[in-house]
């Protein structure tokens, strides 16, 4: 017999989060934290972290359902993840709990990772703000031995940004320096492909999401003509179905997916989202989406066990004040976890 009890948190950020919707100055999560009479000794704690106006089942309600959804796995006594898949979010606080649960310890897998022995290669996040905090950023990434640096782009002019990304490529070739771009959206649709030919100039890797979401036949058109590799992301959220997740990849067919498992269906619906991508030779990373430690921590174990070696989306356990303390650390250019 399982009991399930909600601790809602709030996190605050060392400094202001831009991003294309706005500014983050708190983040609100709820974490899941799980017992048994059975097993007095052992404990699991999830972190369920939906965003505001981007998670498919994020509401102002959200910790009420939390609550009575809890209340059912506790009375079943298992997680049924179909019944779950329209709350990714939920889906993966409770895959972690029970995760953790069942592995007694915060080291969830038995991995070089999880061992401390190899780091997880991460990319150098730059957030939105005005061209000269985002030229600090960058000069601060590079110092710190980044070799992947991403930019989040469409919030200042367009020209600036394309300075700021020729001063990097002045600097540093794209042997030294891998620069990947994410608009959230921003182009329009008319826009878009010429703007993508500016940004291709300069050996990017590849640019997610370019024009906003639910526009398939825009995307797959802008996707067969960009000279730039385009990788989807706030596309996914809300594609549950495993029917519908087939179809979108074989209508749009980009050059990557980008998983997020608060997002993108837990860890059981992202591992989904891997498998077809793997069958239609389109490449992928993991990244967290503002999560404290605990959900970075589950997230990172889970891609230690996927072997996949581009440079993933983990680096942002560092930004909060009160964060959970674990021992994830920031080394260089990589993530490791050391006891």
């Amino acid at each position: 017999m399982y009991s399930l009890k909600v601790y809602p948190y709030r996190l605050y950020f060392k400094q202001p989060a831009g991003t294309s919707r706005g500014i983050y100055t708190t983040r609100d999560v709820w974490y899941i934290n799980l017992t048994s009479d059975e097993f007095p000794n052992q404990i699991g704690i999830g972190e369920c972290a939906p965003l505001p106006n981007l998670s498919c089942d994020y509401s102002p309600g959200y910790g009420a359902l939390l609550e009575q959804i809890c209340s059912e796995v506790a009375y079943r006594g298992n997680i049924d993840k179909n019944w779950l898949r329209s709350y990714p979010s939920i889906l993966f606080g409770l895959e972690t709990a029970f995760a953790h649960f069942e592995a007694n310890s915060f080291k969830l897998a038995d991995t070089q990772f999880s061992k401390g022995k190899r780091g997880i290669p991460i990319n150098g996040l730059i957030w939105m703000g005005t061209y000269n905090s985002m030229f600090e950023q960058v000069k601060e990434k590079i110092e710190q031995g980044y070799h992947c640096i991403k930019l989040k782009i469409g919030a200042i002019n367009f020209e600036e940004e394309i300075k700021l990304i020729h001063f990097i490529r002045t600097h540093f070739s794209k042997e030294d320096i891998e620069i990947r771009v994410d608009a959230n959206g921003a182009f329009k649709v008319d826009e878009a492909l010429d703007k993508l030919k500016r940004l291709a100039e300069y050996d990017l890797h590849s640019i997610e999401q370019p024009i906003a979401a639910n526009q398939w036949e825009a995307m797959a058109r802008l996707v067969e003509k960009s000279p730039l590799p385009i990788a989807l992301d706030e596309e996914l959220i809300g594609t549950n179905d495993l029917s519908k997740k087939k179809l979108l990849l074989d209508s749009i067919n980009p050059s990557y997916i980008i998983l997020k498992p608060s997002l993108h269906g837990g860890i059981s619906g992202s591992n989904e989202w891997i498998e077809e991508a793997n069958k239609r030779n389109i490449g992928w990373w993991i990244t967290s989406a503002l999560e404290s430690n605990i959900g970075l921590n589950s997230i990172a174990h889970w891609c230690s066990t996927l072997n996949n070696p581009l440079p993933q989306g983990l680096g942002t356990g560092s930004l909060f004040i009160n964060n959970i303390n674990l021992p994830l650390k920031i080394q260089k250019n990589s993530l490791w976890f050391k006891e």
